[in-house]
């Protein structure tokens, strides 16, 4: 796999770390708008990251074909379970007194 989003975390930082930069003077302690802009900016960065990473394996689902993905318990182990049958794990809590 091709990891075409890596430039997103410096990017991020960078961009925090101008905001933090404007907001530290603005506000007279550029300490905390450093360390604020750096949060912020990899929080960023990680996101973009994730959002890359995401949409790459999106593109290569599209392209192989694609295929269906069973999201739910539909399989025959399952097909026993009704709504109003006492399945393992379907309802929470203890029985009844």
């Amino acid at each position: 796999m091709s990891n075409k989003s890596a430039a997103f975390l410096p990017i991020g930082v960078g961009a925090g770390l101008a905001i933090g930069v404007g907001v530290g003077t603005a506000i007279d302690n550029l300490a905390l708008g450093l360390s604020l802009g750096l949060a912020i900016g990899s929080g960023l960065g990680v996101a973009m990251m994730g959002l890359g990473n995401l949409k790459a394996q999106n593109d290569k689902k599209a392209s192989d074909g694609g295929g269906s993905t069973d999201g739910g318990a539909t399989g025959a182990s399952d097909a026993h379970c009704t709504p109003n049958a006492d399945c393992a794990g379907s309802e929470g809590g203890a029985g009844g007194d």
